[in-house]
């Protein structure tokens, strides 16, 4: 067995430029999400795109800035997005890329689907002693295709090794190579205090023993930061961050009164700082699965308690929440804030908080509005929201009438705006 180990090492072993002979016209590469991204191995392709004609490169959430993106390779490469980041925002509005609208836990079945799924790129962290290697910071779309479709490895000794449904064998993958490079990390975000005045009115209606998912930005850190008292908390989300590991080690997330996956702390990716990666290196207590489990509302039901918390741009009386458009331009996409307000919304005891500012543009316009601004996306649907919380309080919609939940918004509007905003609802025929 050892010898086969050996031989596997020695014949799966290429170097950077051999990825090329794995890549043919007219191919669907798939990417995993930000540091899943195998730099080198897209440096060497970006290099050689004039090899090609018409390969589609399909991504969320890209953390450098290419040529392929930027549509300088067409029609060698090109670049299909599925959520924007700011390695992509510009090249989507200038027409330079495609965005395909999905919510997180189908991405996967829409490019086994809608793409030729021909090769996965991806970086790894390094060989264990039985021939497994982990990719990593992620699982998310990627791993649902180990075994079933071809993988290209870029084996990164600084990748943390993780734990999962994101082991991969030596003897699924095509080539892999070797690199030494520190990850990209995302500091925190500010939290300011009206950041810290919404956060707390989640947190009074967390009870102990809570499941947790936590979106990006500064209110949900800002929560995460403010559950310093409550105990046997579980953390089930798609974005794992800095936040959570203050409360692992204080004790109070411990997962035993989890559902499913008791005891573990379950994401499909982790993106923060290097005390993330050094925090998930080789921690048992963390389960990285594919996004197709973690995001499922189905599979998110099952927890009681489920407490989802997630930001948007803006509100509108029906509730409907515009939270991947700013200022009616698109600014990322759908992500998995609707699985997880379905998901909780099912569950029993759910609770499922989207979190504004009151106002934007330096106080000069409510986040509340009788409509949506023109060229704004619903991404949690008014049938699916359940609360919405701004530091004047929560205005709680979940089975009220379309009148009840405009009177509940305009009371946690700025009261600058609550006149202005009491006589479009009346012009509507809402009040």
């Amino acid at each position: 067995m050892e010898n086969s180990f050996k031989q596997w090492l020695s014949m799966k072993k290429k170097l950077a430029e051999e990825v090329l002979t794995f890549i043919k016209d007219g191919d669907d590469l798939i990417l995993p999400l930000a540091n899943g991204e195998p730099k080198v191995l897209m440096d060497v392709l970006e290099e050689n795109a004039a090899r090609y004609q018409n390969i589609k490169i399909h991504q969320m959430h890209a953390l450098r800035e290419r040529s392929y993106i930027q549509g300088k390779l067409k029609p060698s490469l090109s670049y299909v997005a599925y959520f924007l980041s700011a390695a992509s925002r510009q090249a989507f509005l200038k027409g330079q890329c495609e965005l395909v609208p999905n919510h997180f836990h189908e991405v996967s079945r829409i490019l086994s689907e809608s793409t030729k799924t021909s090769l996965v790129l991806a970086c790894a962290a390094p060989i264990d002693e039985h021939g497994y290697f982990s990719l990593g910071t992620q699982a998310d779309y990627v791993a649902s295709f180990i075994g079933k479709v071809p993988f290209f490895l870029e084996v990164n000794q600084q990748m943390p090794r993780t734990f999962g449904g994101n082991q991969i064998h030596i003897s699924q993958i095509e080539g892999y190579i070797h690199v030494d490079y520190p990850l990209r990390e995302v500091q925190p975000p500010p939290i300011t205090e009206t950041d810290r005045r919404i956060a707390s009115f989640i947190t009074e209606q967390i009870g102990d023993g809570a499941t947790i998912q936590s979106g990006i930005g500064a209110i949900p850190n800002a929560v995460i930061s403010l559950l310093g008292s409550h105990k046997n908390l579980g953390i089930h989300t798609e974005l794992l961050s800095d936040g959570v590991i203050d409360l692992v080690e204080a004790g109070i997330v411990n997962g035993i009164e989890k559902k499913t996956y008791p005891g573990k702390i379950v994401a499909t990716f982790a993106l923060g700082t290097k005390r993330l990666y050094d925090f998930i290196h080789e921690n048992t207590g963390v389960e990285f699965l594919p996004v197709n489990v973690v995001n499922d509302p189905r599979e998110i039901a099952k927890e009681d308690q489920m407490i989802s918390i997630n930001a948007t741009t803006e509100v509108d009386f029906f509730g409907q929440c515009a939270s991947e458009t700013v200022g009616g331009k698109y600014y990322s996409s759908s992500g998995g804030q609707a699985d997880f307000a379905r998901g909780a919304r099912f569950a029993k005891n759910g609770k499922g908080f989207i979190c504004l500012h009151s106002t934007a543009r330096e106080g000069t316009i409510s986040r509340i509005r009788p409509c949506l601004s023109p060229g704004s996306v619903v991404t949690t649907s008014k049938n699916d929201v359940d609360r919405i919380v701004t530091e004047y309080g929560v205005a709680e919609l979940r089975g009220k009438s379309i009148t009840q939940r405009t009177k509940a918004l305009i009371d946690i509007a700025h009261p600058q705006f609550r006149e202005e905003l009491t006589f479009g609802a009346k012009k509507l025929g809402f009040w």
